[in-house]
């Protein structure tokens, strides 16, 4: 600890300059963390896996991230595993425990984290912190979701439970029908054009069709996505992302344990969570999450970086509209530029900052225990040069994954470590 890091007046702060004031304490460092790096990543493709069950998914993934990693499963020393709604979907809880003892991991403590859409990457945040704070040295970060099994009214009504079912739900909101007032506003207040909005859904599924564990490998053209039928007006069947099942995970530890263990470990350099609004009647504006900007504030700041440092981005982009704001949420273009940006082609593979070449969750899929490390999945890749989309030589990534109607939010910079 610093001399003098502590100010004489922290008491008299009120709670909110308080958090303020730890939370860069830890960023800047003035405690021992230590640095966390990612030395195995596994993936079932994502898809439509009726005939397994959300265990063996989830056991597939695992099994992946530890040969991966390159190590013996005895030195894993916990399991934090993102999940939003096994229990409603399949029927299944304790899917941690299961997840650990399937991969034998003996009785180590195993975690399951929920924040709807934002699981996962809360997930991946525990075993970063647990790793960074000394607690553990080898930890593994699990998502998995299966939603095929059940209806796409029953998965509708569960996925609505992500909202506040006692302010906005009673009323018959979606989220379809919370996006599309979402996209309404924005193409009010910035002029955003439906052409505009139509680009995001082109350029994922174009990146998608290319990606070996996508889910849906056609092309689409803007007057496809057009023209495809309401979902809820403004938007269109292209603009949501499909129900999909799924399973990833990664192994972490020390980066200086990483270094003898992987030829190129991927290093976590920042992380930031963060909660919003829960409802519509809380939130001021339409066109921005709060959750966002604090939990990107957060790790921009951990990092040491800005948005215009970042090289790659996945980001997540449940409806079109969401990439749009998010990409403006997370600094990388001005209010009002991200639906211009897509349509000049600056967020392409081979823009000047590509945005979700996986294909997104438009595109590669989305089920939501598993969105958040799947997207940190695909940026390990590309910052190892081995992705199916490759960016012209990323050197930091970024991962945003986002809850509800903008109720949690996840941020994670990758780098090289090698």
């Amino acid at each position: 600890m610093k001399n003098g890091a502590i100010p004489d007046n922290i008491n008299q702060l009120n709670a909110e300059e308080r958090i303020e004031f730890l939370f860069n304490f830890l960023a800047l460092e003035v405690l021992d963390m230590r640095d966390v790096s990612i030395i195995g990543v596994g993936t079932t493709p994502f898809s439509k896996h009726k005939e397994r069950g959300i265990a063996d998914l989830s056991l597939e993934a695992g099994r992946k991230a530890i040969e991966d990693a390159g190590i013996d499963k005895s030195k894993i020393e916990a399991l934090y595993l993102g999940n939003y709604a096994a229990e409603a979907l399949v029927g299944q809880g304790s899917l941690a425990a299961i997840t650990g003892r399937n991969l034998g991991l003996g009785q180590i403590p195993c975690t399951r984290t929920e924040g709807a859409c934002a699981s996962a990457g809360i997930a991946l945040r525990e075993s970063f912190l647990t790793i960074a704070a000394g607690i553990y040295d080898v930890v593994i970060a699990v998502g998995a979701e299966q939603m095929s099994t059940c209806s796409t009214g029953v998965v509708t009504s569960v996925l609505a439970g992500a909202g506040d079912t006692t302010m906005d739900n009673i009323y018959g909101l979606t989220f379809p029908g919370f996006f599309g007032l979402v996209l309404r506003k924005h193409m009010e207040e910035f002029g955003t054009t439906r052409d505009q909005v139509s680009c995001v859904s082109v350029k994922n599924h174009h990146n998608g069709a290319t990606n070996p564990i996508a889910y849906l490998k056609d092309e689409i053209t803007v007057e496809g996505v057009n023209e495809s039928r309401f979902i809820a007006d403004p938007l269109t069947l292209y603009d949501c992302c499909p129900i999909t099942d799924g399973a990833v995970a990664m192994v972490l530890c020390p980066s200086d344990m990483a270094r003898d263990l992987c030829k190129k470990p991927v290093k976590v350099v920042g992380s930031g969570h963060a909660i919003g609004t829960t409802s519509i009647l809380q939130m001021e504006s339409f066109t921005t999450f709060p959750a966002t900007l604090k939990a990107a504030e957060m790790a921009y700041q951990m990092a040491g970086v800005k948005p215009e440092d970042i090289d790659v981005v996945e980001l997540h982009d449940c409806f079109t509209i969401a990439e749009i704001v998010d990409s403006e949420d997370l600094g990388l273009f001005e209010k009002g530029e991200g639906g211009p940006a897509v349509e000049s082609g600056r967020t392409a593979v081979d823009g000047e900052l590509p945005i979700n070449p996986s294909g997104g969750l438009i595109s590669r899929g989305h089920p939501v225990g598993a969105t958040g490390l799947a997207q940190v999945y695909e940026l390990v890749l590309q910052l190892k040069g081995e992705a199916a989309n490759q960016v012209k030589n990323p050197e930091l990534g970024l991962a945003h994954n986002l809850g509800g109607s903008g109720a949690v939010s996840t941020v994670h910079i990758l780098s090289k470590d090698f």
